[in-house]
């Protein structure tokens, strides 16, 4: 398990530049012109951990394997999507599927490369393309809460609740406002609110696309729009796509030395996965053996058997105990039989919430 997240972004911003560049593929036509991208192109990267090293080394692991990550990168959306303007219906469609947003805002000047609305404005593409978003889902709720209204009333329970928090929902957005900041007051609400694929409930990670002289530390354009990420409870972090692009053509040795260089200490992949791991509230967990050393990811506040389960549903099914020790626990002790000696291998049952970093052993009966 990872995530999935939607690459989005007016056009010529970097999107697919970004992508090409995280997943180290050239599948995405990278172009400066509109719509180069008409199918969403997906691509599945390895979450770099330097923990799962050290787990191996203590092991003998054989194999490392990291968890994944699934990057789609979407077309790019220009005003009057939501009408179907520049195919914006397939656009938003594609943006449902996604798990979070990865919105790529423009934060440079280059004369070359040409912007859709002739002006480089950060916070103006942002406000434009979460418009377009809004604005569907306005239309969508429109036509779907007065139908969960009546059959409330007719005394069906889950349209009574749907029709409750998804209301409220359609007040936000007539306001102007995503319906994110929604807040659902039960379980039930809860699951109408998830069901109803709501394009501003996704949480957003805004990536500021600075040119290299300010990779470091950004700029004025990136300080506005991490103002907005602030003010709104969303993510955002400093990108070079074009560092990024030389990064991944690069063999792995060689990229450390060429950061420093710039006075990085590491790659925007590992900034955006630190970031949208925050946003959607996840965590990593680790399987350690002879054959491999292996990552998993599982959503903050899981207990045992889920985090079992995301291994094999049988495992889930037939969960008896986790054998469970903190990740520095088994680095200080060097591994499972000295964390053992040293009573820090725990017997964890159903109801234990797994910790960042845990390395498991599972035992089950089916």
């Amino acid at each position: 398990m990872g995530f999935r997240c939607g690459i989005v972004g007016l056009p010529n911003v970097g999107k697919s530049t970004l992508f090409n560049a995280l997943t180290e593929t050239a599948a995405a036509q990278a172009a400066n012109y509109p719509f180069c991208t008409i199918e969403p192109n997906v691509g599945n990267v390895a979450v770099p951990d330097p923990r799962l090293e050290q787990l191996a080394a203590i092991a003998g692991s054989a194999k490392i394997i990291e968890t994944q990550l699934a990057f789609v990168d979407i077309a790019g959306l220009v005003r009057g999507a939501s009408k179907g303007e520049g195919l914006g219906n397939q656009f938003l469609g594609n943006i449902r599927e996604v798990d979070a947003i990865v919105h790529v805002l423009r934060c440079f000047e280059d004369g070359d490369i040409t912007h859709v609305e002739g002006k480089v404005d950060p916070i103006a593409d942002a406000e434009t393309v979460e418009t377009e978003l809004m604005l569907s889902d306005l239309e969508s709720l429109e036509k779907r809460v007065p139908n969960l209204v009546k059959k409330g009333q007719q005394g069906d329970k889950e349209a009574k609740s749907a029709a409750v928090v998804l209301g409220r929902a359609l007040d936000l957005l007539r306001e102007g406002k995503p319906a994110r900041l929604t807040v659902p007051a039960d379980a039930d609400e809860e699951k109408a609110f998830a069901q109803a694929q709501l394009l501003t409930a996704k949480p957003v990670l805004y990536v500021c696309n600075v040119d290299e002289a300010n990779a470091a530390d950004g700029n004025e354009f990136s300080a506005r729009v991490f103002a907005k990420a602030k003010a709104e409870g969303a993510e955002a972090v400093v990108v070079s796509a074009a560092i990024e692009a030389e990064i991944a053509t690069m063999p792995p040795e060689e990229r450390g030395e060429f950061l420093g260089e710039l006075g990085l200490t590491e790659t925007g992949l590992a900034r955006v996965i630190r970031a949208g791991y925050k946003l959607l509230h996840l965590l990593t967990f680790f399987t350690v053996g002879p054959k491999e050393a292996r990552a998993w990811t599982v959503d903050v506040g899981a207990k045992a058997p889920q985090a079992a389960g995301a291994i094999h549903t049988d495992f889930e099914r037939g969960f008896i105990r986790a054998e469970t020790t903190a990740f520095d626990d088994y680095i200080a002790c060097k591994g499972e039989t000295g964390a053992r000696d040293a009573g820090k291998l725990r017997q964890e049952g159903k109801e234990y919430v797994v910790q960042d970093g845990d390395v498991m052993l599972f035992r089950f009966n089916v």
